[in-house]
């Protein structure tokens, strides 16, 4: 028996994995939750289904608001706050795997603090690696410990280097539907609305990593997160757009082959294989790929010109310095701010530079240089916005 804590649970891909591990109850069993505060009502009905032995929210009115939401039942568990609920979770004695589902910079201290205790990773949350890649990467290799990507993408690499040495990799190659603009012109871009960026064309996810996906800033991240997960020459990591989102990525070898993992676009099937690894476990109602019905693969560049922000990420991923970080919490500022409609689509990657201008990075950051570069990064974008409305 399989025992999990997510950090995320109410979060698209803690949802998704639930399903999964209740599709799976005699081989995967949850023992610790963790949720933000205004998704209770949800926590409530995952203690009630899943029965963990704890359970992590922001803060005493959200702990004291779920107590009253479980007062007519008779689970009972403990109620924790703050961070250090998170890193209670996410490293309860009794769990050997944690799903780091949760969005933005919050994955890096809980994900540090699992990979001490030795726990493996189911990988979510691609900004741990962004912002802090070389700490998390040297401290798995010290506790040898293992990081499973759960991003459909790193999922498809991971599966494709099986048996396989980093000194026979040409290339890898990272697919991306292209998002919701694909198709559109620089003026059509330009003008934008939150309503357009969040119309994906293939995947259902949350708002941030959907415009994420709209600037193509989340394959731009990808690149910078594959550099540390798999040691690789960032500049050998390349992207190309695959519209149907059937190729999920590949893997280019010294001698000219290519291996590739194909599925349909549904998140179930990287969870499914993180939660599983290293054993693949039939998925009876998972989805299923007939390559007889398939009518065509298409392949394009990415217009750098229309989508500045992979060009910028790209120019990151070079570095082994704080840029990755500040890159990653200024975005999370700047998209929310789209969001709220304070900017226009066109303002995403001019912000950035202007943040990334004036950041003196500090290279082979440590924990605190990647901490104190985090705080500076949402100051800096907060000043920007406001000097901008």
């Amino acid at each position: 028996m399989k025992k999990i804590a997510i950090i995320g649970s109410t979060g698209s891909i803690g949802r998704q994995a639930l399903e999964v591990i209740g599709a799976h109850r005699d081989k995967l069993k949850v023992v610790a939750l963790a949720a933000g505060k205004n998704s209770l009502d949800e926590l409530a009905q995952q203690i009630n289904v899943f029965a963990p032995d704890i359970v992590s929210v922001p803060n005493g009115q959200a702990a004291g608001d779920l107590r009253a939401l479980l007062n007519n039942t008779k689970i009972k568990l403990d109620i924790l706050v703050g961070e250090e609920g998170l890193e209670a979770v996410a490293t309860h004695s009794e769990s050997n795997l944690l799903l780091t589902a949760i969005v933005g910079f919050a994955g890096v201290k809980p994900t540090l603090a699992a990979i001490k205790k030795g726990k493996t990773i189911a990988l979510a949350n691609k900004e741990t690696l962004v912002a802090a890649g070389s700490i998390i990467m040297s401290l798995v290799k010290e506790k040898g410990t293992k990081i499973i990507p759960v991003d459909s993408e790193h999922s498809a690499i991971h599966q494709c280097l099986s048996g396989y040495a980093i000194s026979d990799i040409r290339h890898l190659w990272l697919t991306g539907s292209g998002g919701p603009f694909r198709t559109w012109n620089q003026k059509q871009i330009d003008n934008a609305t939150v309503k357009d960026a969040l119309q994906h064309p293939n995947w259902s996810m949350g708002k941030k990593i959907t415009v994420d996906s709209a600037t193509l800033m989340n394959k731009g991240l990808e690149i910078i997160e594959a550099r540390w997960l798999f040691d690789f020459d960032p500049r050998k990591i390349k992207v190309v757009i695959q519209p149907q989102q059937i190729l999920h990525s590949a893997v280019e070898f010294c001698d000219g082959s290519i291996i590739g993992q194909f599925g349909l676009p549904d998140m179930k099937l990287p969870i499914h294989y993180a939660l599983f690894y290293p054993h693949r476990a039939e998925f009876a109602d998972g989805p299923r790929l007939n390559l007889c019905e398939l009518n065509s693969l298409t392949f394009e560049t990415p217009d750098y010109d229309r989508f500045p922000c992979l060009k910028i990420a790209q120019e990151v991923a070079k570095e082994d310095s704080t840029a990755a970080c500040v890159l990653n919490s200024a975005n999370e500022i700047i998209v929310e701010a789209f969001l709220q409609e304070r900017i226009r689509f066109k303002d995403i990657p001019v912000s950035l530079m202007r943040v990334l201008d004036k950041h003196n990075r500090v290279a082979s950051p440590d924990l605190e240089d990647i901490l104190e570069a985090d705080l500076w990064a949402r100051d800096e974008a907060a000043a920007i916005l406001k000097a901008m409305v």
